[in-house]
């Protein structure tokens, strides 16, 4: 093995370690914002409004991000989106401690927006993977750096589990202190990272009209399939440990089923890149519409543990397959110097989607039900399942041509 394979696979690690830290963050909030919106916010309908802060503070800081890495580059970048995470942290925890009388809730909704910034930046962990990769390793080193939210799935609910009560008097507070130590360790892994600077063609070489790309079957497809994976599985996941509180399960009930959720959704990462190598990019995103439509299966179909754990598990892979593909399918959607404005056109779409299915996921809960929301996504499956199944069939027609 090469120097240079050395450095490759060492960055990529690094970067796997960085993910595992922000996607902590993210879990935590995920399992309990839900929790201590209902605790601080003026009203029920309102306890899912501080994760839709986080996912619009992502939609919002996404193609900034994308942009300001081009100029000063991927390291550079993240250090800046972990310096306002860590003054997000600040700001939610302070929120708590101020309660509901002092405006608590509004402290703690823009601190979550602020968090959501750090995810932004931290979603471009993945590209920074291809990035450093030759051709024939990205989609594993993009699988490498998402399977460390692994390591997520196991800190952020255990940081909920042991220091929700730290301070006595503040659930949650010592909690949300912590993030500020999982940024601060991102900062000393980036230190050992070496990340390429932009080449000179990918700040300044030509570039097609955005209207061109996205017309492109590649980037259409790519983009509905990670969008129906982040799409889907938010509305759901967002609301299962209010409807699992409503069932009469307790916190470490919700704290299991969201483990086990995040290591479905990455612990697949370990292989997915190889499966994609193997049997096409195409249809793994199939197969991920597919295990989609099991978990809203099993959601309609009962209530016990079993069924909230195993929906879950399934959603988490189906994400997984969806999203992983997307990832690797957008890479033949782009030049180098359109790699900036790809990626975080890509990832706007997909955030906005997010936010918003954050914010009607609580209101849907709400008014209509956990049946509702499952029902929901059912149309938006299809879609993605009928989108990936043309683009497999029209790259199979354009072979056999090629080949006559």
């Amino acid at each position: 093995m090469n120097q240079s394979t050395n450095r490759m696979r060492s960055n990529v690690l690094i970067l796997a370690c960085c993910q595992a830290l922000t996607m902590s963050g993210s879990s935590l909030i995920i399992l309990t914002a839900s929790l201590v919106g209902a605790i601080l916010a003026p009203h029920p309908q309102w306890a899912t409004l501080p994760v839709a802060c986080m996912f619009t503070g992502t939609l919002i800081a996404t193609f900034p991000a994308s942009m300001l890495m081009k100029r000063i580059g991927r390291r550079a970048g993240f250090y800046v989106g972990l310096m306002i995470g860590v003054i997000g942290a600040i700001i939610v925890t302070t929120g708590i401690t101020t309660g509901v009388i002092d405006g608590g809730f509004f402290y703690f909704c823009i601190g979550s927006l602020l968090i959501g910034v750090v995810n932004a930046f931290g979603q471009y962990y993945r590209f920074a993977a291809a990035d450093v990769a030759t051709p024939e390793y990205r989609s594993r080193a993009i699988s490498w750096v998402l399977a460390g939210g692994i390591v997520a799935a196991f800190i952020g609910p255990g940081i909920a589990i042991w220091t929700w009560d730290m301070v006595a008097t503040v659930p949650y507070a010592g909690s949300y202190s912590m993030l500020v130590g999982l940024y601060a360790i991102s900062m000393l892994f980036l230190f050992f990272a070496r990340l390429p600077m932009p080449t000179i063609e990918e700040r300044s070489g030509a570039t097609r009209p955005l209207s061109q790309i996205i017309r492109q079957p590649e980037f259409f497809v790519a983009v509905i399939g990670a969008t129906v994976a982040y799409g889907s599985m938010n509305l759901i996941m967002v609301s299962t440990p209010v409807e699992m509180k409503g069932c009469g399960y307790l916190l470490p009930d919700s704290a299991s089923v969201i483990m086990w959720h995040i290591l479905a959704m990455f612990a697949p990462s370990f292989v997915t890149g190889h499966l994609i190598r193997h049997f096409g990019v195409t249809r793994i995103m199939v197969t991920g519409t597919l295990l989609l439509a099991v978990c809203v299966t099993i959601n309609l179909n009962g209530s016990s543990l079993i069924h909230f754990t195993s929906a879950l598990i399934i959603l988490g892979l189906g994400w997984n397959f969806l999203f992983v593909g997307g990832t690797t399918l957008l890479a033949d959607a782009y030049r180098p110097a359109e790699k900036a404005k790809t990626q975080g056109f890509n990832d706007l779409i997909i955030f906005s989607t997010v936010a918003m299915t954050a914010v009607t996921s609580g209101l849907l809960h709400h008014h209509f039900g956990w049946e509702t929301i499952n029902l929901a996504v059912i149309p938006a499956i299809v879609f993605a399942f009928a989108a990936t199944l043309w683009l497999d069939r029209r790259r199979r027609r354009l072979m056999q041509h090629r080949t006559v």
